[in-house]
């Protein structure tokens, strides 16, 4: 039945009700005619035939729903019958074309496989919600101060966070460090001195246990810990009879009331284990020192820009109260989750577009060789035409053959994606949120679905409805041998080669920019010379070390123990080395200005021994070094950086100045100075890429008893060598635990590795999109081939008409190259356009490039028509060897 027929079958059949009308209607005439015959008027017999029948009505009703499920079965029993014979059709096709099949399946797989495994981590970074109840509910909340995030001090959130009631509850936490011990080893960890609803917050429940109250939030009762679920499962071996046990925790007691579940640990990196943070009333009241991460949840019925309104009253309120604090004071909150993540949706977004683009690319391939292989079944299809089968019909089983190599596309795209994602945890740069949690989920499996349907469509639909377009006449009127299938020129494929350019040219493009981004980080001066430096980062307890006397004397301990190392030419201490992450700072008032919060420069704070600046080489541009006369009783002094000297002293020598910074003067109210003795170079502290921000030195011996509560007593040893920095790594051991028994050295680097690890991110950025362009680039040169091959195999009588007439080899290769100039020029330039819109998105992860910056582009589009040329080479030469005679015969 042809497909108009099947149309008109289907839509203008009788319907079901007139069906039934019409059998009801029939069956009460015959039964009148019956009682006419016997003798009754005809109105009588009508009527008596009507009421023998009985509810003419419901009866009615049956028949149409028994009707309505006898056509049902029968269109999806016919439905699946069909479906049945094309799936068993196709799979006998692409057996019977091993070589066709495994090409198309391994291109498809392989952007299937990539899509997939990106995707995954797109899942599970950016879109995976938090394990809490209602995660929508929950947000971080910031104080803000000249459209910049900071922590939140402990007076600003018993003031001005807690009491605001579009929140059913906040928390406050502190990130410290740990040094725990029981029956086992010493072991530093991070945890959390968090508030007594920090739990309430998240709305879990503990595992095992409990959490702890507001009465154990309190000076003097804190001694109370939760595990985490990843620290009970690995230090006590998930036995329940840990809770109630006691361990030391920075050498006091501690006893387990808890441990959280699983879920809790949503990041590889989160805390270890929780403290009550007990805030003594002297630290409610400090409006200054920022150090806390703020959690809230939402009421059920309150909006986000409700607390918004809350915090911004009670900020006003604080400026007012605390002027010398707070002159600046506000809040604002983001949700928990873009909290945790971060920039990485803009990051992850941009390698799912790209690998999307790849796939992009192996559809087209695909369509490129179901074009060429409609063009050589055209005879079978003529013959099925000619038989009978209409368009739609052959449409229907071309598609089918389709969907099927993309479910096995899609099958070996699954066993690449797999290897993928275990690379690409692999491989990834460290601090990446809940990356070691991708997996093959239902929603990637869900995800792979979707795309192989879509790719089904996309390299299938033009393909089959070219091939069901057969004329029956003409190709058996040339003999089967596909000349009713279009002109040679065929626009088609052209269209699929020069899209396929064009997106990888913007791949390469994409490349090339982080490529070259690359290459300006690596000429930056750091403004320190990390080679043969290792770092040791270590933590005193502060139950150990409670006052500064202690603090500083063990520090010059461990320096003046350092410095006996063989082989160390350079040792000193320091609260934080370059490329380690996190730090603090202070903000800085210059001498002769008002002293309000809202003169302050934002100053990163380095406290350092004497011998820091020759460890780092770090040079001194103007004035001096910190050296051993800079004790506690001498003139309190400080070595700022140029980036610090030009924000407080603008076109004046900074030596000898002042600034206030960090502590108040003797009456507790004045500012206390620091005089500027020195001018140190600038050091690009976070990462290569970001500009130096401004730093100074204080030494540590006048650094003020509270400053080490500010950075948790931790420090760095560093050791300059000119032998291997790790063979330092053990004497440095060594000698905290003499001088600090019971303290764990930990983070143990060569600042080479950390200057590395500042750039991971962008290499690893840089190494996927690389990998992406050459992936695009192959497949892109692999269809110019396919291409170009099935040119020269429609045109080979006329390459041979042309040969026999005389025209030369370097003429016939000319009409090859010919033919692929043009999808290369034109995708060309379609990649330049689609690359100068798209690239914008890389300018925030560029360097010392623009996103528009010539030479590359011009160094992808001569290496993207040198690859077509080379691909356009072999048809070519083929094309001028061909036989004249044996051309001719073929015909």
């Amino acid at each position: 039945m042809k497909f108009g027929q099947r149309l008109r079958s289907r839509f203008w059949r009788a319907r079901v009700e007139d069906e039934v009308d019409a059998e009801l209607a029939f069956h009460v005439e015959m039964r009148a005619r019956e009682l006419v015959e016997r003798g009754m008027h005809p109105a009588e017999a009508r009527e008596a035939a009507v009421r023998r029948f009985g509810n003419i009505t419901q009866v009615n009703v049956t028949c149409r729903a028994i009707g309505r499920r006898r056509d049902h079965e029968m269109r999806r029993t016919e439905y699946f019958s069909e479906l049945t014979q094309d799936v068993t059709f196709a799979c006998r096709q692409l057996l019977r074309s091993p070589g066709f099949t495994a090409v198309a399946v391994l291109t498809l797989a392989l952007g299937i496989g990539a899509t997939t495994a990106i995707f995954s981590a797109v899942q599970s970074v950016v879109l995976r919600p938090l394990p809490f109840p209602q995660p929508d509910r929950l947000v971080s909340i910031y104080e803000q101060l000249r459209n910049n995030r900071s922590n939140v001090s402990a007076g600003n959130f018993v003031d001005g966070i807690e009491p605001v009631g579009a929140f059913s509850v906040v928390a406050a936490e502190q990130f410290s460090s740990f040094n725990l011990s029981d029956a086992g080893d010493t072991e530093r960890m991070i945890g959390g001195r968090v508030t007594a609803g920090f739990f309430d917050v998240f709305n879990l429940p503990a595992a095992h246990g409990r959490v702890f109250t507001k009465e154990e939030d309190q000076p003097g009762r804190e001694q109370v810990v939760v595990l985490s679920h990843r620290l009970w499962t690995r230090r006590f071996g998930s036995d329940p009879g840990a809770v109630g046990r006691r361990i030391t925790l920075n050498e006091r007691p501690y006893d387990i009331i808890g441990v959280m579940p699983a879920e809790f640990d949503y990041t590889a990196d989160s805390e270890e284990l929780w403290v009550p943070i007990a805030f003594t009333a002297q630290r409610k009241a400090t409006h200054d020192e920022h150090y806390l991460q703020v959690y809230g949840r939402l009421k059920p019925d309150a909006t986000t820009e409700q607390a918004l309104h809350e915090l911004h009253a009670n900020a006003q309120r604080l400026r007012v109260a605390f002027p010398r604090d707070a002159a600046e004071l506000d809040f604002t909150t983001v949700s928990a989750l873009d909290d945790l993540v971060g920039d990485y949706p803009r990051r992850m977004f941009t390698l799912l577009g790209a690998v999307g683009f790849v796939l992009l690319i192996a559809c087209g391939n695909v369509a490129n060789l179901l074009l060429a292989r409609g063009a050589a079944r055209e005879g079978e299809l003529a013959i099925r035409a000619a038989l009978g089968a209409g368009r739609g019909r052959i449409a229907r089983q071309l598609l089918t053959e389709s969907v099927v190599l993309a479910v096995l596309s899609a099958i070996a795209g699954l066993a690449l994606a797999a290897w993928g994602i275990r690379a690409l945890v692999a491989a990834a740069p460290p601090g990446v949120p809940r990356l070691e949690q991708t997996t093959l989920d239902p929603y990637v499996l869900t995800f792979t679905l979707a795309v192989t349907l879509v790719s089904a469509m996309l390299f299938g639909v033009a393909p089959a409805l070219r091939a069901a377009r057969v004329d029956v006449q003409t190709v058996i009127k040339e003999g089967g041998r596909g000349a009713g299938m279009g002109s040679v020129r065929d626009r088609l494929r052209t269209g699929l080669i020069v899209a396929e350019l064009a997106v990888a040219l913007l791949l390469l493009v994409g490349a090339g920019l982080l490529i070259r981004s690359s290459l300006a980080l690596q000429g930056v001066n750091p403004g320190f010379n990390p080679s043969g430096v290792l770092s040791n980062r270590f933590a005193l307890p502060a139950e150990v070390y409670r006052d500064r006397a202690t603090v500083v004397q063990t520090l010059h301990r461990l320096a003046g123990a350092a410095a006996q190392i063989p082989g160390a030419t350079a040792t000193a201490i320091t609260t934080q080395v370059p490329m380690s992450g996190g730090g603090n700072g202070n903000g800085l008032i210059p001498e002769g200005v008002a002293f309000e919060s809202r003169n302050a420069i934002g100053s990163r704070l380095r406290m350092v021994t004497p011998g820091y600046f020759d460890a780092m080489q770090i040079p001194i541009v103007k004035g001096r070094a910190l050296t051993d006369a800079d004790r506690q009783g001498a003139l309190k002094v400080m070595v700022i950086s140029e980036a610090l000297a030009r924000a407080a002293f603008p076109d004046k020598d900074p030596i000898g100045r002042r600034i206030a910074c960090c502590e108040s003067g003797p009456d507790g109210k004045s500012p206390d100075f620091k005089t500027v003795v020195g001018v140190a170079g600038d050091v690009r502290s976070r990462a290569l890429g970001e500009a130096p921000a401004p730093e100074f030195y204080l030494p540590i011996d006048q650094v003020p008893a509270e400053g080490w509560d500010w950075v948790q007593r931790t420090a760095y040893i560093v050791v300059r060598t000119n032998l291997d920095p790790q063979a330092m790594a053990g004497p440095v051991r060594e000698i905290v635990r003499n001088v600090a028994p019971g303290v764990p050295v930990f983070q143990v680097r060569t600042m080479e590795q950390r200057l590395e690890g500042s750039m991971a991110t962008a290499r690893f950025n840089t190494m996927l999109l690389t990998l992406l362009g050459l992936v695009g680039l192959v497949l892109a040169a692999i269809g110019v081939y396919g291409v170009i091959a099935y040119f020269v195999t429609r045109r080979t009588q006329e390459i041979g008409v042309r040969v026999a007439l005389g025209a030369s080899r370097a003429h016939v290769l000319a009409l090859v190259f010919r033919q692929a100039a043009w999808p290369l020029g034109l995708g060309i330039v379609a990649g330049v356009g689609m690359s100068a819109m798209a690239t914008r998105v890389l300018a925030t992860q560029l360097f010392g490039v623009s996103a528009y910056d010539p030479l590359t582009f011009g160094a992808v589009v001569i290496a993207l028509a040198v690859v077509a040329l080379i691909a356009s080479l072999i048809p070519a030469m083929r094309a001028a060897s061909v036989d004249p005679t044996r051309a001719l015969h073929m015909h």
